[in-house]
Parts: C-alpha cells; structure tokens; sequence
C-alpha cells in the first residue's frame, strides 16, 4: 500500500498525486482522463475506456469435444467479455454448431460477425438493463415449481411432467450465468455497480445466493430423471414425499425473503427462522428415508436418492439464509 498527502491549490482544489507505476502500466500519461467512482467513504480511480467495451479473444483450435467448447464459451462471458472473437485456422460446421448452441444459453449474447477463421460474438445488453433482483426472483420461482413438479412426477409417474422439469433447467443455468457475469463485472468495473443500482457487496449476496437457487434446480433435475426409473408412487409413501418437499421448501423461500427484505430487523429474523426449519426437515427425511427402505431394492435405491435431494434443498436454503444474515449485518 502507497500513501499519498493531500494539498490544496488554488486555495479550494484538493489535489493529490498518482503512483508512477500504477500509471505507467495503465497508460495514464500527462493530459490523460481518468474517472472517480464514490462509494460512501470510498473514493475509486480507473483509467477511461475509449468505447467502455471488453474485448477478448480466444484461440478454440484444440476444442474439439462439445462440451469444451460450450464451456470456453460460457466462460468467456461469465468473466465480462463484451466482445468475444473465437478463433482457428478454420472453424468446422460442427464447431459452428457448438457456438450457436451455447449462445442460446446465455442472456444478451449474440453472434455478430462469422467468416472461416472466426465468430465474434457480442453482449448486446449493458449492465443498466440487468436486474440481478428480478433474476434471482425469477430463478426462486422456477427452482421451486421445478422441485414440486419433479415430486409430483415422482409420486404420479407423469414422464411428460418430468421431462419438462429436466426442461426448465436449461432457464435456471441462463439466469445463473447472467448473475454470475453481473457479478463479475461489477468487481472489476466500478461504475456497473451505479449502473445495476446495488452496492457490491449485494451484487455479491446475490450471486451466492443464486448459486445455491441453480443447485436446488440441479436436484429437481436430478429427481425428475430418477422418476423415469421407477412405478408410480401410492399411498402414505407418496404423501410423505410431497409433504417433506414442501417443508424443505420453505426454507430457501423463508430465507430468499429475508435476503430481499428492506428491513434489517425483519430479515434477520425470517434467516434465524430459516435456519432453524433445517432440523425439522432432516429429522422427517430421516423418518421418510427408513420408510422407503421398506420398498423393493430399485425403488428403495431411487427414493432414498430423491430424499436426499430434498434434504439438500434445505441445506442450500440454509446457505441463502447465511447471505441473508450477512446483507442483514451493521456495515463497518
């Protein structure tokens, strides 16, 4: 760390000096604008971008399996790049396909330019028009609707129901990774975070909290793909699984309402509240998990799978709870 002394000239301009280094590598020279980000006791200097875009450029020449390619991709956008050039000595239709795929997948991306060698790919929305708020909402709403609709398939063995559970995953992981590039831009751009309208370290609540959103959704993928596996469920079984789902349930919904809560007070204690739903819903998946031991050997296998996923639903409830808490807590 570098200090500096303040003086003032003019006998009203307070002005102070810029380490040599940090300069020379950033290009700042005399004549030279830089811009000031406030952040209450926080004063933030970066140099000025010309267009304010990020460009990357990534060479996919050894990508040959989809699911590295799809990755490169989603990785180049999670990390803020606005403008992405893939590049090769040529670029296969396989490739292309690959491309096109996975920017389907991702908000705002869109592929501007194609010839042999490279696809630029570009963020058509800029961060002032992203609401991490609405995201996470959506992304609760979706998770959970997938959990009940997956039990609900599990219990009734509705194979159309389970497929458009799998289905709406795919949303999930849009919303995720869009969080998850807010996120990352507001670290390194200290204006997005004026932009978006929440401070850094709520942009941060969020993401972790929108982590634990996408694994619940993840679960209910996971239940919707065992359901496939086995009969329909009757009887007092089939009741308890809808019943321990809708305990798990309220956890993350109790806790993402203190995460949004205006009310410090309030939010800290639907968390606490939150918390302390855990421990009713691992006792009733224990009592669940030695009832579906009763079952034949496949079926036990599958469900005690399935209430251990609904268990996790808890957990990671749980984890938005701690967020919560945090966002909560006194600033220091």
């Amino acid at each position: 760390m570098e200090t500096r002394k303040v003086q003032v000239t003019g006998g009203s301009t307070y002005t102070v000096s810029l380490p040599k280094e940090w300069a020379t590598e950033n290009d700042v020279s005399a004549g030279s604008v830089v811009e000031f980000h406030a952040e209450e006791d926080l004063l933030l200097l970066s140099p000025r971008r010309e267009n304010g875009r990020v460009e990357g450029t990534l060479d996919i020449s050894g990508l040959d399996e989809d699911h590295e390619l799809t990755r490169a991709v989603m990785t180049m956008y999670v990390s803020g790049f606005d403008v992405i050039t893939l590049e090769t000595p040529r670029i296969s239709p396989k490739q292309r396909r690959v491309v096109r795929d996975a920017v389907q997948g991702l908000v705002g991306l869109e592929v501007i330019e194609e010839t042999s060698d490279r696809v630029v790919l570009q963020d058509l929305l800029d961060s002032s028009e992203l609401s991490v708020h609405n995201a996470i909402t959506r992304m609760q709403l979706v998770s959970l609707t997938m959990l009940a609709d997956a039990v609900d398939a599990l219990v009734e063995d509705d194979d159309d129901l389970a497929a458009d559970v799998i289905h709406r995953d795919e949303d999930v992981d849009r919303l995720w990774y869009m969080v998850s590039r807010v996120f990352r831009t507001v670290l390194r751009n200290p204006t997005a975070a004026t932009e978006i309208g929440f401070p850094r370290e709520t942009v941060f609540d969020y993401q972790s909290s929108a982590r634990q959103l996408e694994r619940i959704a993840d679960h209910a993928t996971k239940i919707a793909e065992l359901s496939r596996e086995i009969d329909a469920i009757s009887g007092e079984t089939g009741e308890k699984l809808r019943t321990l789902r809708e305990e798990a349930a309220t956890v993350p919904e109790t806790a993402m309402e203190a995460l949004l809560a205006d009310d410090s007070e309030a939010a800290v204690e639907q968390a606490n509240q939150a918390r302390g739903t855990i421990e009713d819903v691992d006792a009733m998946a224990r009592e669940v998990d030695e009832q579906v031991r009763e079952a034949d050997p496949q079926s036990a296998q599958v469900l005690g799978l399935v209430v251990d996923s609904l268990s996790r639903t808890a957990d990671y409830g749980g984890n938005i709870a701690e967020s919560a808490l945090q966002k909560a807590a006194p600033r220091p």
